[in-house]
């Protein structure tokens, strides 16, 4: 079975991916399900039950549990199997294979918090968007989807002590940054880049979809500059670690500052950062945060083995 698939065209491979992504996601939603009757001792009905009232207690460690285990099944084991399916080095196919020095990796945290306010701001203005009158229905739908999901995102970032920070550095920052990547990244930008011929369109199609695949519209314009961003990383680099690496700075960073905002141990509501402000604070972090990419880039570009990146070069 290994590279079967191998010689299928970027359109083939991208319909076995979804069929593939699908398959386990629906898969592993099941067995989270059973694991949540099994570990809480509940019958299928009380477990529906509970997970139908947002607002009950009960309900936060087992909506965990299944974010948890329906994110590896999405996300996680997804692109292995892709790869296996589609190369003879999967390990190279999801460019897991490259490293890059430390210096590198400190620049990429620098650049994620500084360009902090930016993405703030952005999403603040994101947020006031409106559609035309005939896509009244479509623009109810969005808000609808949006406020369901700020329900959830409340209820997941609602910490009471060290430990559900921890299980939310795992669940909202680690698994997110491993799998989203993997598979944005490793499986989808490779795909379209190939399909295309254009490494720009594989990373901002990658991006598109990544940004699409939250289903919270009045975030999606920055969601998808940072798709695009973390994408010029692999880009770059051929090493995944580096978005990988990037991802998880940016929600465990936010994880971090949410919890130190409820425990008022910061007086600023992180999540304010660059809406309430000047526009200084946003020219700056623009121009900060350019730099430090840009950093980034010279020192990949000389560093990289693949210093004149190419769609064959990278996609081969």
């Amino acid at each position: 079975m290994k590279a079967i698939w191998q010689k299928n065209t970027p359109y083939s491979q991208f319909l076995i991916s979804v069929g593939v992504i699908l398959l386990s996601a629906v898969l592993f939603t099941v067995i989270s399900m059973v694991v949540g009757t099994a570990v809480y001792g509940l019958r299928m009905s009380e477990l529906e039950g509970i997970l139908g009232n947002i607002n009950n207690p009960e309900a936060l460690p087992i909506f965990r549990m299944i974010q948890t285990v329906f994110a590896i099944g999405a996300f996680v084991i997804p692109p292995f199997v892709l790869a296996y399916l589609f190369s003879i080095r999967p390990m190279e196919y999801l460019s897991l294979d490259k490293s890059s020095k430390a210096a590198t990796y400190v620049l990429i945290v620098a650049a994620v918090l500084v360009i902090t306010p930016l993405i703030n701001f952005l999403g603040e203005l994101n947020s006031h968007m409106h559609l035309p009158g005939f896509l009244k229905n479509v623009e109810e739908w969005m808000k609808a989807s949006e406020e369901k999901a700020a329900v959830l995102t409340e209820l997941f970032l609602k910490m009471d002590n060290t430990t559900d920070l921890i299980i939310n550095l795992f669940m909202i920052a680690l698994i997110p940054a491993i799998g989203e990547e993997l598979l944005f990244r490793g499986v989808v930008q490779r795909i379209f880049g190939t399909w295309s011929k254009n490494v720009h369109i594989g990373v901002w199609t990658a991006a598109f979809l990544f940004s699409a695949m939250h289903m919270q519209f009045y975030g999606f314009i920055p969601r998808f500059l940072l798709g695009g961003l973390l994408g010029y990383l692999l880009v770059w680099s051929g090493n995944l670690w580096l978005p990988i690496t990037a991802h998880f700075v940016n929600n465990a960073g936010a994880v971090i500052f949410a919890y130190l905002f409820q425990h008022g141990q910061i007086a600023m509501d992180p999540d304010k950062i660059g809406v309430e402000s000047d526009f200084g604070s946003v020219a700056i972090s623009l121009a900060l945060g350019a730099i430090l990419f840009w950093l980034i880039w010279k020192r990949e570009s000389t560093n990289s083995p693949k210093e004149n990146y190419s769609v064959e070069e990278t996609f081969k």
